[in-house]
C-alpha cells in the first residue's frame, strides 16, 4: 500500500486560514508576498516603519477582500516589536507564519565605512532577525503549549550575499551570512520540539525602486549579471511568491534550517 493520503495531496500547499505576519511589508518584496498572503486565503498582519504606506497597502488589501491589519514598529527594537505581536494576536488569535522581508544595504569600502554604519546595516538586517523571530517564537511557543498541536513556519528572506563577499559589501554580506547560520540555529532550537519550521529563502538581484537602473539591458550591470543567472534574467518580486507559499505550508514539513536558494542558478556559474 502506497502511504499516502489523497487529503494531504489535495491540500499540501494550502495557507487557507492561517494567519501570516509579515516584515518589510511595505517593501518591494513584502508588499508582494503579503498580497500573495492573502489572496491564498491568510489573513495577513503587516508591519513595516512608515504608517501611510501601510494604510494604503491596508486600503488596497481590503479593497480585493483580503483580511489584514498593520501597525508599524522598529524591528531591530524587541519592545517595540513586541507591540506588533500582540496587536497580531488581539487582531486573529494567534501567528501562523511569520515572513521577514526587511532590510537595508547602505554600500562602502571598508577603508571609508564608518563602524557606526556597518553596525546599523548590521542592527537592520541581522540582529532583527534575532529579534523578531524570538519575539514571534515566544508566541508560537505559547500556542503550541496551550493546544498541544506542533506548528509553526518562519520564511526569513536574505540574500544569495550571505555566500559570496563582494567589494563595498562588508556590512551586507556579514549581516545576510548571520541571518542564514541564525536561521539554522533557531531550527535546531525550534522543530522538533515544537514544530516550528524556520527556513530562509536567498534571492539575487530582484526588481525594486533602488535596483530599477541594474535593469536597463544596455548597461553593463546587466550583462554582467546575466553572465551568471542561468535562468536568463534578473528575477521580480513575484518570482518569490510560490517559495514562501511552500515554505509556509505543510509541503515543506521536513524543510528545516535550510538556505533555500532561489537565485536563477546565480551559484552554478
Amino acid at each position: 500500500m502506497v502511504a499516502v493520503e489523497k487529503n494531504f495531496v489535495n491540500n499540501m500547499f494550502s495557507v487557507e486560514g492561517k494567519i501570516a505576519l509579515v516584515t518589510g511589508a511595505t517593501g518591494a518584496l513584502g508588499c508582494v508576498l503579503a498580497k500573495a498572503y492573502g489572496y491564498a486565503g491568510a489573513k495577513v498582519f503587516m508591519t513595516g516603519r512608515n504608517a501611510a504606506k501601510l494604510q494604503a497597502l491596508q486600503d488596497e488589501f481590503v479593497a480585493e477582500g483580503i483580511d489584514c491589519a498593520f501597525a508599524t514598529a522598529d524591528p531591530s527594537d524587541y519592545d517595540d516589536f513586541q507591540k506588533v505581536v500582540d496587536a497580531c494576536v488581539a487582531k486573529y488569535g494567534r501567528i501562523d507564519i511569520l515572513a521577514v522581508c526587511h532590510g537595508f544595504n547602505k554600500p562602502q569600502n571598508v577603508l571609508e565605512q564608518s563602524v557606526e554604519d556597518w553596525q546599523y546595516i548590521m542592527d537592520a538586517d541581522c540582529k532583527s532577525v534575532y529579534v523578531v523571530t524570538k519575539a514571534v517564537a515566544h508566541q508560537m511557543v505559547k500556542q503550541v503549549e496551550e493546544t498541544g498541536v506542533k506548528g509553526g513556519k518562519m520564511i526569513v528572506v536574505t540574500s544569495q550575499r550571505s555566500k559570496r563577499g563582494m567589494a563595498n559589501y562588508t556590512g551586507y554580506c556579514t549581516s545576510k551570512g548571520g541571518a542564514d547560520l541564525m536561521v539554522s540555529c533557531l531550527a535546531c532550537d525550534l522543530t522538533a520540539k515544537y514544530g516550528i519550521n524556520v527556513n530562509s529563502i536567498c534571492p539575487t538581484v530582484f526588481r525594486s525602486d533602488l535596483t530599477e537602473w541594474m535593469f536597463d539591458p544596455e548597461s553593463a550591470v546587466y550583462k554582467n549579471f546575466l553572465n551568471r543567472e542561468p535562468v536568463g534574467r534578473l528575477a521580480e518580486p513575484s518570482d518569490f511568491v510560490g517559495y514562501s507559499l511552500f515554505l509556509s505550508s505543510a509541503a515543506s514539513d521536513f524543510i528545516t534550517g535550510a538556505n533555500c536558494d532561489c537565485s536563477g542558478g546565480y551559484l552554478v556559474v
